[in-house]
Order: structure tokens, then C-alpha cells, then sequence
């Protein structure tokens, strides 16, 4: 690196952040204080054993013996009493003492204190026995008086200016920018450390390497983009390949965060801006990290406050940098947000961020990269599939991902082991999707209902399955709020979904329901997950996907927050008469498949008393049983079931189980199985 892109010097020990208030300075500060003010202060003891004497009685003890030269006793010159004045103390023999007696609280000797002036007879007296302290000058009279008022400003000084300082909170620090240089060493993160995004990684590689030789995109005519927006949902490494392009740049790398930007003062943000384009023009060429930029960036309106809102003045200022008459040449901005929908357009524009970079959910070779990057810092069992374990994740970010193999490694500890296995990866899965599994006790009413909701959801599943999402497993183990639950296992992630296998999910989530009408004769609430789940799909169908006979028709304005996966309330575009066309068409698609799972499990009856049965007995049940109860009417694959070792000691994670177990045990559950067959994502 070039010396002029060396980035400033740091105070050592404290990896350039300011310095912090710690209270027990102050405390240690104040106790030094107080201690030296009392001591200065202080008076000898006016107690039982100290005796007051006028300068006629020193003089007198003197004279019969009673104060020797043993006793070092002072004489202090007083001002305050004349030229001949002083201030004595010292020892003395205590006139109510008897050799004779053998009271202990009576001491030989005791301390004794005199103030006045001394005549010259009487002084060389006194002096005989007594050690005479210099005479203190004017100077030095001046010090003693004003001496507590220096430590309390110096305390004040201490406490407030000097803190204030160290902390950039001063009066002019306000508008300094709160923005970090990181430095490159051996341990930091570069694109090797980032899977799953490939097209994110060449999109951001290629301003490292504009950085690294310019010339080489220069001699064509190119220029290096001004700025780069990463956009995607939370979890899929956004910030990640920020810290990677840091680790892979050989120019200063600045981080901040789009929060830092707002302040309770006006003016502050406006100004930080300036300060951090002012502090990468002179690191230049440099790039600058906006962590969460949205909240900085927001689109602006004639709202509350119009115009001079304290956040619309920071974003102009932004704005004026990134692309204003002065430029920004050598300053490349990388931005990241999951909110780009709220974005102003103003930012978003060419000249600004050039590129927009979008990150999405890994798909099932991303997943298996994921994994790969992140096995490698765990002991893994030979015998674990990490391609297997990404089929079985689909949905799930790289942060789960991470997370997950993190709960195999708490999981496999926990029981004792060496190395992760692959049941530890499968029960941290549903550990993460799921829940905790909660040891609540179940009486066997509602046990059974259980074991056949789960049986219908499955059996109904391996029957109108193409093959495409086999049955994975099947439970009735409590987690989160559910008693049981139904995993399947998709052979791919699905970017489409027809017609057919919408109304198999629909059929498959109405199972639970259908099977409780046919075993018990009653329907129960725990379906609620279920028919919440098939009415949304059901609503796609009509209203977005135009899948019915009432044509290829958007009925509705739904406002879907983007990659936040939530959904704000929409608009109704439509009549009156509209509306009640599309509740008839959602209720007979809900209702026709109804009445097919009810036929599909009347015709396996036999199967599904046995799964139910076999669901009782182990509790859980895999996929392949679910296929030989219905092919051949019972199970021939063994189950193996885990156990904890008995001979290790317990351990805390086993300490923080048993909290974790008392916490579900007070938790309450509204409703019976949980959502077994998720909802299509919309295309």
C-alpha cells in the first residue's frame, strides 16, 4: 500500500475507537480527593485522652518535665496569631495516670495541642524540647489556601472536559464522522469466505479489481462505477461480502453505519456526510461501506416538516456528494439495504449507485457452498451429507445455514459426542423451522388425535406426491406451538408452481382435518395453521395467479415490503360483486379438495390406523415408513432411537436444557399441529 493511503495512527490498545467514561476512575478519583482533603484538614482528637493547653500550662509542663524532647512534639509557626505566635502539639505525660494502678484505660501519656504567642524568656524553653517547623513563605501560605479549589477544577476538568474530548462528544465534534477504517491483516474475510452468490461476488469483484489496475478498464474507455448497492433479504451475506471486498482491496476500506447519520441536533447529519467524503477524498482511492443505508435514504415528501426535515437535509448532502458539481473521484460508495422499495430516486439513478447488486436466498447448490464454507470450522461425522442437509434446508439464508451447523455442534455436545452427526443436523433443523421440543406431558386423548392429524397430513402427502417433495418425517414430539408436525423433503427448489400441485398442497394441508373427522368423529382446532395456509393458497390462485374461471386477473393491490417478507394491507380494486365471486371460487377450490383428502384417507383406512399406531409407539416416524406402511401395511425399516451417555458428567449446556425445559413446561399452545405443507412463495 502507498504511504499516502496509510491510514492515520491510533492510539494503541483500543483499536482506534474513543476512549469511554469508566466509572471507577471517577470513583477511585473522588476517594484520592477526599482523602487528601480530610487529611488536610483534619483536627487532632478533642476525645477523653487529648489535652488543651494555654501557653502559661505548656510552658509549666515543661518546666516540671512532663513534655521530654523523646516526645518530638512540633512547633508550628501561626501567622494568623502574630509575628512570636505558634501552633504546638506533641506528647505529654497524662496527669491522671498511677503507676500504682493497673487501669488499662487510663494511657501514660497523652496528645496535647496549643495555640498562642511565645514570649522570648519562654521561648528557647520550649524550644529545648520541641522540633520548630520552618516558617512557610507567602508563596507557599497562597498554595495552601487555594490548593482544594485546584483539585476540584482539575476533578471537574477530569471528569467532564476531558471525557467529552476522548468520546468526539465535544461541541465541535458533533459533526465529525462516525465512519471506521478498517485495516487488512491475516485474519480478515475475503471471497473465498463468501458462497452462494456468485453473480454478487463478480459484480463487486470487479471494483477491487478497478481499484487494484485501473488501466485495465481505462485503455477501453471504462470507468469505474460510483457506487454499488447491495440489495436482498436479511441473512444472505450483504455485509459479509462488504467485510470480503475489505479483505480483498488493497485501498483504505471505511465502514459505517446509515444510523450514525441521524442525530437529535439539526445539521449533524448533513455534516457527517461532508466529513466522511472529506476523510476518503484524502485516503483516495477509497471505499466507503453504508451498512442499512434506508435508514438515511428514505424517499422524501412534502410530510411533516416539508423540506427541512433533518433527515431530508443529510440525504441531500449525500446526494450532493455522491454526484454534485465538486464529485467524489476516487470515493466508491457500497450501500446495503433490505428495504429498497422505500429508497429515494434520487439515490437510486446512475452516476450514484451504478449498480444495484441484489442477493437473494442461496438456491440448493448455494446452500451446499454455504455449508462447505462454514463445515470447515466444525468436526463433522464422515457420515453427514452436507448436499442432503442443503435439500432439507430450502428457504433457509446463510446466517441459518451458519446457525444451523452451529445448534448440530451445541446438539452433539450436548449428547456427548466427538463429532456432528447427521441426526444432530436434523434436529437442529427443526430446532430452527420448528421449535424447541417441549416435554410437556400429553394425555392420551390427545395424543392420538395427534398421531392420526400427522398420519393424514403424511399419508395423503405420499400418495398425490409426483416426487418432487417426498415426506422427510413425521412426528408428534411437541415444538414451538405446535404438538406434531409433518416435514417433506423437495427434490429442488421450485422457482414455478403449477395448478396440479397447488391443489395437492391444499389437499395435503386439509389431511389433518379430514382424518380427525373420520377416526374421532369431531373436529378440533388444532387444523387452524392448516386452513390458514390453504385459504392463502387458495386466495393466490384466484386473485394472483389467475388459476380459475375467473380469468387471468390481479383482483387487488397487496404491498409487499420487500425481501422483509411481510405484507402491509392492500387495496381492493374491485366490486362488491367481484369480492363475493372470489370468496365462492376460494371456498370450492378449499372445500373440493376437502372432500378428496376425506376419500384418499377412507381408502387407506387400514394405513393410516397403522401409522397412527406407529406414531404412539416411537413418537417419530422417517419418510421410508410412511412409504412401506402404505405399500405394504407395516414397517420394516428399523428406527433408532438417540440416547444421552450416562457416564460423562452433565455439563452446562445440559444445565441450560434443563432451564430451557422448566420455561416450555410454563409455555401455553393455542391450537394442535403446526403448519406442516408450506405456502408457495408468489412468482
Amino acid at each position: 500500500m502507498s504511504q499516502q493511503n496509510k491510514p492515520q495512527q491510533k492510539e494503541p490498545g483500543n483499536n482506534g475507537q474513543p476512549e469511554r467514561f469508566n466509572p471507577k476512575v471517577l470513583l477511585i478519583f473522588l476517594v484520592i480527593i477526599s482523602a487528601i482533603i480530610g487529611l488536610w484538614f483534619a483536627q487532632p482528637d478533642a476525645g477523653a485522652n487529648h489535652q488543651r493547653l494555654t501557653i502559661s500550662e505548656l510552658v509549666e509542663a515543661v518546666k516540671d518535665g512532663a513534655i521530654v524532647k523523646e516526645d518530638k512534639g512540633v512547633m508550628k509557626p501561626e501567622p494568623s496569631l502574630g509575628e512570636d505566635g505558634y501552633a504546638i502539639t506533641g506528647m505529654m505525660k497524662n496527669p491522671d495516670y498511677d503507676a500504682n494502678l493497673s487501669d488499662e484505660t487510663v494511657p501514660e501519656k497523652v496528645h496535647f495541642s496549643a495555640q498562642g504567642r511565645l514570649l522570648e524568656k519562654d521561648f528557647e524553653l520550649v524550644r529545648s524540647v520541641l522540633k520548630e517547623s520552618p516558617r512557610s513563605t507567602a508563596f507557599q501560605d497562597i498554595l495552601i489556601s487555594f490548593l482544594p479549589f485546584l483539585l476540584i477544577i482539575g476533578l471537574l476538568y477530569f471528569l467532564f472536559v476531558r471525557q467529552l474530548k476522548s468520546a468526539g462528544k465535544g461541541a465541535m465534534s458533533f459533526g465529525k464522522s462516525k465512519a471506521k477504517m478498517l485495516k487488512r491483516d491475516k485474519d480478515s474475510l475475503t471471497f473465498k469466505d463468501v458462497a452462494g452468490c456468485d453473480e454478487a461476488k463478480e459484480e463487486v469483484s470487479e471494483v477491487v479489481d478497478f481499484l487494484k489496475d485501473p488501466k485495465k478498464f481505462q485503455r477501453i474507455g471504462g470507468r469505474i462505477p460510483r457506487g454499488v448497492l447491495m440489495v436482498g433479504p436479511p441473512g444472505t451475506g450483504k455485509t459479509l461480502l462488504a467485510k470480503a471486498v475489505a479483505g480483498e482491496a488493497e485501498v483504505p476500506f471505511f465502514s459505517i453505519s446509515g444510523s450514525d447519520f441521524v442525530e437529535m441536533f439539526v445539521g449533524v447529519g448533513a455534516a457527517r456526510v461532508r466529513d466522511m467524503f472529506e476523510q476518503g477524498r484524502k485516503n483516495a482511492p477509497c471505499i466507503v461501506f453504508i451498512d442499512e443505508i434506508d435508514a438515511v435514504g428514505r424517499q422524501r415528501g412534502a410530510g411533516v416538516g416539508g423540506g427541512n426535515d433533518e433527515r431530508e437535509q443529510t440525504l441531500n448532502s449525500l446526494l450532493v456528494e455522491m454526484d454534485g458539481f465538486d464529485g467524489h473521484e476516487g470515493v466508491i460508495i457500497i450501500a446495503a439495504t433490505n428495504r429498497p422499495d422505500v429508497l429515494d430516486s434520487a439515490l437510486l439513478r446512475p452516476g450514484r449507485f451504478d449498480r444495484q447488486v441484489t442477493i437473494d436466498l442461496p438456491d440448493l447448490n448455494g446452500r451446499h457452498e454455504i455449508l462447505m464454507v462454514h463445515a470447515k470450522k466444525v468436526a463433522l461425522s464422515e457420515e453427514v451429507n452436507l448436499e442432503h442437509v442443503a435439500r432439507n434446508t430450502p428457504g433457509f439464508s446463510g446466517a441459518d445455514l451458519a446457525n444451523l451447523l452451529n445448534e448440530g455442534a451445541l446438539i452433539a455436545a450436548r449428547y456427548n459426542k466427538q463429532v456432528i452427526e447427521m441426526n444432530d443436523l436434523d434436529e437442529a433443523r427443526d430446532k430452527i423451522s420448528f421449535g424447541r421440543e417441549r416435554r410437556r406431558l400429553m394425555d392420551d386423548e390427545d395424543r392420538k388425535i395427534t398421531a392420526y392429524h400427522e398420519a393424514g397430513h403424511a399419508l395423503i402427502q405420499a400418495v398425490v406426491d409426483d416426487g418432487h417433495m417426498p415426506v422427510h418425517k413425521v412426528t408428534i414430539i411437541p415444538r414451538g406451538q405446535s404438538l406434531g408436525s409433518t416435514m417433506f423433503m423437495p427434490k429442488k427448489d421450485l422457482l414455478n408452481h403449477s395448478k396440479r400441485r397447488l391443489l395437492n398442497q391444499i389437499c395435503t394441508g386439509m389431511g389433518g382435518r379430514s382424518a380427525e373427522e373420520i377416526v374421532v368423529g369431531d373436529i378440533t382446532s388444532g387444523a387452524s395453521g392448516d386452513i390458514r395456509m390453504v385459504t392463502s393458497i387458495a386466495r393466490h390462485m384466484v386473485c394472483d395467479w389467475g388459476m380459475t374461471d375467473l380469468g387471468p386477473i390481479a383482483y387487488g393491490e397487496s404491498q409487499n415490503h420487500a425481501y422483509m417478507g411481510t405484507m402491509g394491507a392492500g387495496s381492493n380494486n374491485f366490486s362488491e360483486e367481484t369480492a363475493q365471486k372470489i370468496d365462492k371460487k376460494i371456498y370450492e377450490i378449499v372445500q373440493k379438495e376437502y372432500v378428496r383428502s376425506l376419500d384418499i384417507l377412507n381408502e387407506h383406512r387400514a394405513a393410516l390406523d397403522t401409522m397412527a399406531e406407529m406414531l404412539l409407539e416411537h413418537e417419530t416416524i422417517d419418510g421410508v415408513h410412511v412409504l412401506e406402511i402404505l405399500e405394504h401395511g407395516e414397517m420394516r425399516s428399523p428406527i433408532i432411537k438417540r440416547e444421552i451417555a450416562k457416564e460423562e458428567p452433565e455439563t452446562d449446556e445440559e444445565d441450560e436444557d434443563k432451564v430451557a425445559k422448566k420455561v416450555d413446561e410454563d409455555d401455553d399452545k393455542d391450537g394442535l399441529a403446526g403448519d406442516e405443507a408450506p405456502a408457495p412463495t408468489p412468482a
